[in-house]
């Protein structure tokens, strides 16, 4: 079906990379790019493979300075597979490539509804003649150690012979993202090669710091008559199995690729090479793999799916493919979180952001076992958020901005502006709101799936050590007559200190301050709700002291958040700033998104402007409903109506230069239910930001995950007004005419399959058939009972 198929024509060296990344398979714990089999990375293709949470720490020199940077690290590569023909003469021909040989016909297809990559292709051989070539590949979702490749060759008029190179390459480094090429990216040491049997090859690696234990096994096998010659050939970093096949008109050869990849990190195995072996072995043929996996992806579509019409529709099926590849069922069986790229490239260095503020209010409902999996990993890594907020002199926990293996800061201090050559302090890390995300997430979480012993116990550990280090930086200012938090940076990133300041940070940033007193507020409500012996035993294992509480209770409640000329202050002094001229800079570049950049080539600085590179007062917006901000404005003692927030909007949409993915998203969100026809505008831009590459160059090294994942999202919960909440979903659909037409499933408290569809002015909603109790429906102006295996029709109400 054509909504569940994306097609590439033509091979085109300037967006092959961002092919690869837009057609990377995966099943949840590795994923593989979508390069072409027969070519190693260099500057047009970047075969890789990255398998979730396998992270390495290598020193580079930079800029003169030493610094440590941990990788998710590009794994040998199992795709390699290249061949060249053999006329009947006994003329051997060049190893076919796209980049050298003319094709007609090339196309890549991605089908979404069985996660497989196909390509087609026929060239000319000067010396044997026209071959055609279909290969098929996946990346297994049914059993997350297996891929596999399919490769037929159909000889036209012309006899002779296919010499095929079947390959696992440990000669790889992490190069994907030119910035960082002058870092070190040699992770994979002390490689052994190997061969069983007559079709079987294997490798084995080691990371070089983490020490973690890498085991391949590929066999590659001829499919219906036996090879002329098949010679397993291991060397140093290869291993090799070559095989020379016959072909002729009506007798292709068809040629197929198992492998198997294992860690030392996977559970329930002694010998990570020892089963991939066995596995390998045991695997059935590419028909039978793939029927088990393309079975595998039927469910998961039936959990998952959204059904929107058009082209939008199109898109927001690709995100979602992406966010299961990424965060599958598999991965809730890994210590892992959600990287910022996917496991589709290796920007941001793998590393796990914040991002997951936007991925799990989708999987809360559809695969919740997967977003208590990625809490977990938060959970894990608490003792070490712990430790850092006691070495900045912080009570409570401070989460890091960028996370990896084990959870200490991953940060980098150093970053390169690509238009000026320069390297620069890179202050990120001074994101402290990252805590307040990790605490949104667990009570998200907690509200859709009704997870009381989970809010009770990891949940309410993380989120009341996050509300202790907020409350312990919070510092009363007697001039304000309120507490203060300096120091810190917003989610706009732009601005990362005061003009000519000898030290980086800002005060009294808006967004954090608003979400430290409601992650507060939230902390000192569950605490209450606790049963006493749990609370007793919380504050113990913390070494909370009770009467803290007062003062937690009282910042809460006088926080300050800065205001000028009638609108909410991004950050104290943000109305003081210089006003940019935003027209000459758009008629001087053809993208000012990278406004940052652009100012520090020319010898100046964003943090004199009164500009943004996304949404930072407006995310307070999109994390919470307009009665429930204006709540939280009123506890902290200020007023906030709709005119405010109105004015605010405005002055930040003139203002922000839209740097980020996620920007387009939140403004979107924000819009929607005022303005429709510019909330449509930002959520077309939201859309199109990987498949058209709107950053410039950027999805080639890795799709934008949270990005992908907050435009279903914004489908899910934002168009309908869906919060589970209070043992109820209450929805409040919003009439966005360009996407008005739109259903889905949820997995809503014990109840699976849960239909919701808007379309025509009418919200179904189907309750599957099950003993669970009857799902209460409040809407603006009515509540409705459904009990399991009753349908229900509501009429909307029209503006």
């Amino acid at each position: 079906m054509p909504e569940w198929l994306w097609e590439y024509e033509g091979h085109d060296p300037d967006t092959e990379r961002l092919r690869e990344s837009l057609c990377t398979l995966g099943n949840g714990y590795f994923a593989t790019r979508g390069a072409v089999p027969e070519r190693r990375a260099g500057l047009v293709h970047y075969p890789a493979t990255y398998a979730a949470g396998i992270y390495n720490r290598l020193e580079s020199t930079v800029a003169g300075r030493r610094v440590v940077n941990e990788d998710l690290v590009n794994l040998p590569n199992w795709l390699l597979l290249r061949f060249r023909l053999r006329s009947a003469g006994g003329a051997t021909g060049p190893w076919f490539s796209p980049d050298t040989h003319r094709l007609s016909g090339y196309r890549h297809t991605l089908d979404l509804r069985r996660g497989t990559l196909t390509r087609t292709f026929r060239y000319r051989d000067d010396e044997a003649g026209m071959l055609g070539v279909e290969q098929s590949r996946l990346v297994d979702m049914a059993d997350p150690h297996l891929c596999a490749l399919r490769t037929v060759f159909t000889a036209e008029e012309w006899s002779g012979e296919v010499e095929v190179e079947s390959v696992l390459d440990s000669d790889v480094t992490n190069s994907n993202v030119h910035r960082y090429r002058s870092l070190n990216g040699h992770h994979l040491t002390r490689v052994r090669t190997g061969a069983a049997g007559t079709d079987t090859t294997w490798l084995q690696c080691r990371t070089s710091s983490s020490d973690i234990g890498i085991s391949m096994a590929a066999r590659t096998v001829v499919v219906g008559q036996s090879p002329t010659s098949s010679e397993l050939r291991p060397s140093r970093h290869r291993a090799v199995h070559r095989l020379v096949v016959p072909i002729a008109p009506g007798r292709p050869a068809v040629v197929e690729k198992t492998a198997a990849l294992f860690t030392s990190r996977d559970p329930a195995i002694g010998d990570p090479l020892g089963a991939a072996l066995d596995r390998v072995t045991r695997a059935g043929d590419y028909p039978a793999v793939l029927a088990s996996h393309v079975g595998a992806w039927a469910r998961l579509w039936r959990r998952a799916d959204i059904q929107v019409p058009g082209d939008a529709g199109r898109v927001l099926r690709l995100h979602l493919f992406h966010v299961l590849q990424t965060l599958s069922p598999h991965t809730a069986e890994l210590d892992v979180g959600v990287p910022a790229r996917g496991l589709h490239g290796e920007a941001y260095r793998g590393h796990v952001f914040w991002d997951e503020l936007f991925v799990l209010p989708y999987l809360n409902l559809h695969l919740p076992e997967v977003s208590r999996a990625l809490l977990n990993y938060r959970h894990r890594r608490l003792p070490q958020a712990c430790r850092a907020a006691r070495a900045a002199g912080r009570s409570g926990a401070m989460y890091p901005w960028q996370s990896g293996s084990d959870g200490r800061e991953e940060t980098q201090e150093l970053h390169l502006n690509p238009r000026s050559g320069r390297w620069l302090p890179d202050n990120s890390r001074l994101q402290h709101h990252v805590g307040s995300a990790i605490a949104y997430n667990v009570w998200q979480y907690c509200e859709a799936t009704g997870d009381t012993e989970y809010l009770h116990t990891k949940g309410a550990e993380m989120l009341v050590q996050i509300a202790h280090f907020w409350a312990d930086s919070a510092e009363f200012d007697h001039d304000h007559h309120r507490y203060r938090i300096r120091g810190v940076l917003g989610p706009d990133e732009y601005h990362d200190g005061y003009p000519d300041a000898a030290r980086p940070g800002l005060d009294d940033n808006a967004y954090t301050n608003v979400t430290a007193a409601w992650v507060l507020s939230r902390a000192l409500d569950l605490v209450q709700r606790l049963p006493a012996w749990r609370r007793e035993e919380l504050f113990e294992r913390i070494r909370l002291d009770r009467g803290e509480l007062s003062e937690w209770e009282e910042i809460s409640r006088r926080l300050r958040v800065p205001f000028h000329d009638g609108v909410i202050s991004q950050f104290d002094g943000y109305g003081d700033l210089a006003e940019l001229d935003w027209e000459a800079y758009r008629a001087r570049y053809p993208s000012i998104r990278r406004l940052d950049r652009i100012l520090e080539a020319e010898g100046d600085t964003v943090n004199r402007y009164q500009a943004s590179k996304q949404a930072d007062v407006l995310m307070l917006g999109y994390l919470f409903p307009a009665t429930e901000l204006r709540g939280l404005f009123r506890r902290l003692g200020y007023a906030m109506d709709d005119e405010i927030w109105r004015r605010t909007v405005d002055y930040y949409l003139k203002r922000t230069s839209h740097g980020s993915t996620l920007s387009g998203l939140v403004h979107a969100w924000v819009l929607a239910r005022a303005r429709q026809a510019e909330a449509w505008t930002y959520c077309r831009e939201a859309l199109e930001q990987d498949v058209a590459d709107l950053q410039g160059g950027t999805t080639g090294e890795g799709i934008h995950l949270g990005a992908m994942a907050g435009t279903l999202d914004l489908v899910q919960r934002g168009l309908t007004g869906l919060e589970p909440r209070e043992d109820a979903l209450r929805l409040d659909p919003v009439p966005l005419p360009a996407l008005s037409e739109y259903g889905f499933s949820l997995r809503y408290r014990g109840h699976w399959g849960v239909g919701v569809r808007l379309q025509r002015g009418q919200l179904r909603l189907g309750v599957p058939d099950s003993e669970e109790s009857p799902i209460r429906v409040v809407l603006p102006d009515r509540a409705v009972t459904v009990a399991p295996g009753e349908t229900c029709t509501l009429h909307l109400a029209q503006d």
